[in-house]
């Protein structure tokens, strides 16, 4: 009976001596997450404070450039339309890749090219299928986007804020950002899937992934259904819903060109976004349908790229060595 009782004992002292260290566990962790929220909130704070007076200060300088273009094309919607909305997104597209398209086909800059993903792909590239992706991305461009910019301009002016003398403040701009990239995000994603069937990926998306490697002026390499289903709409509606100004129609366009670019070019460059998910997508072809990468998780359809080493690799290059070297792939077996 006394063996008995003392067991007991014993037992009542383990579970509250665990109820103890719990209890320590969950203290300590608020403590942690609670000063690194404080902290957070801290340099949150810095950061924007640092923003808003960098926006204040150069806030002038946008007012009276705008002001400036107005002037000069004489408060012609149409003229301004034009050049903010296919202008200088296309002028910027078509720089950035300018840059790139040099490093796929001479191999120089090495500073550009040791940063290859998916290596002894386009190195260097065919040339003969790099002038049919230009060709098919400068027909999407004028054949299709451009065109589609016509109903926009409509819809734009019936909101009636959108050619303003007056600028969006910086707070409202981010706010339209990020309702952009959610919308996009949402709709791309799903249409994306829809092109994967396999009556619509047969006839219209294995066009663009005849490139099992992309470079990045393939971001628009599509059949031309596809450009306003994937590529087109989901860029354009957020500002439609929104009656964006001009000026951040013209900002978002020329970031959703350069970004496309950018997870589309085969190079993993220091301190750019990441674009190893979507190149995953083109090596794999039934991973990472989206953009973020929210829907993937929620459907599940990342699921063999987080296995891999590409999702280590999956982050913002902070140093100059290439992530090919320092996270290599791990070397195949021995037959």
């Amino acid at each position: 009976f006394q063996m008995k009782r003392d067991s007991g004992y014993s037992t009542m002292a383990a579970h509250q001596e665990q109820e103890e260290k719990l209890w320590v566990a969950v203290k300590m962790s608020a403590l942690v997450l609670g000063s690194g929220l404080l902290i957070f909130t801290a340099l949150m704070n810095s950061v924007s404070w640092c923003v808003q007076k960098i926006w204040d200060t150069s806030g002038y300088f946008w007012q009276s450039t705008w002001l400036k273009l107005y002037y000069l094309l004489d408060g012609r919607e149409w003229s301004l339309f034009l050049f903010g909305a296919a202008l200088v997104p296309g002028l910027a597209f078509w720089c950035f890749n300018g840059i790139l398209m040099v490093a796929d086909v001479t191999g120089r800059p090495t500073f550009i090219t040791r940063y290859r993903i998916q290596l002894g792909k386009n190195d260097p590239v065919d040339t003969q299928k790099l002038r049919q992706a230009i060709n098919t991305a400068l027909f999407n461009q004028f054949f299709v986007s451009f065109p589609m910019l016509v109903p926009m301009f409509y819809v734009m002016k019936w909101w009636g804020n959108t050619f303003s003398k007056e600028l969006p403040t910086f707070q409202w701009f981010l706010v339209e950002l990020s309702i952009f990239t959610l919308i996009e995000e949402i709709l791309f994603y799903y249409s994306h899937r829809l092109v994967h069937l396999p009556l619509l990926y047969k006839h219209i998306h294995k066009k663009h992934h005849e490139w099992t490697a992309p470079i990045g002026v393939v971001s628009i390499y599509a059949h031309p259904l596809e450009h306003i289903l994937s590529n087109t709409l989901p860029v354009m509606t957020g500002p439609m819903i929104m009656g964006s100004h001009m000026v951040s129609i013209t900002v978002w366009f020329s970031l959703a060109l350069v970004t496309t670019s950018i997870s589309h070019c085969g190079y993993h460059l220091p301190f750019l976004p990441s674009p190893e998910f979507h190149d995953f997508h083109h090596f794999k072809f039934n991973q990472c349908y989206g953009v973020l990468g929210v829907l993937d998780y929620l459907h599940g359809t990342d699921e063999v790229f987080r296995q891999s080493k590409a999702y280590e690799r999956h982050r913002v290059l902070l140093s100059l060595t290439p992530l090919s070297k320092s996270i290599p792939d791990t070397p195949k077996r021995a037959g």
